[in-house]
């Protein structure tokens, strides 16, 4: 039975990545005021979103931060950078966690890390308005 059909496995993992998301939040709050990045505005932040929503890749995802990192300086360049920051946490942290879910759950782990990443980036857009509306905190 595949892991689509399986609506126990898919509960598992489900509850997997809701247990997941204290730590994506605290992740991205942590790059977002901890980093360093131009006047990166919303609607910038917002396209990555769109970039993860649309691609089953996270080497895809990457790229558009590098390519968004050659354009400007909004996102930092090099140590201690934004995008720097982004993806080492897609890297490690995420891919870490997506891996232990997937173990549990007997599941790909790609699919998970892929959910995991869109969630930390949409939680990423919440916190940069957040920021960007004088509530720096």
């Amino acid at each position: 039975m595949s892991e689509q059909s399986d609506p126990q496995k898919k509960l598992k993992i489900q509850k997997g990545i809701r247990q997941a998301e204290d730590d994506l939040v605290i992740w991205i709050k942590i790059a977002l005021d901890q980093t360093n990045y131009g006047d990166l505005e919303e609607s910038q932040f917002r396209n990555l979103v769109r970039v993860a929503d649309t691609t089953d890749s996270a080497e895809v995802i990457k790229n558009f931060i590098y390519y968004q990192v050659g354009r400007d300086k909004k996102w930092g360049r090099g140590k201690g950078s934004l995008a720097e920051k982004i993806i080492e946490d897609i890297d490690h942290s995420i891919q870490k966690t997506a891996l232990i879910i997937g173990e549990c759950c007997e599941a790909d782990f790609k699919p998970i890390w892929l959910e995991l990443i869109r969630r930390y980036l949409g939680y990423g857009a919440r916190h940069l308005k957040f920021k960007r509306n004088g509530n720096a905190a």
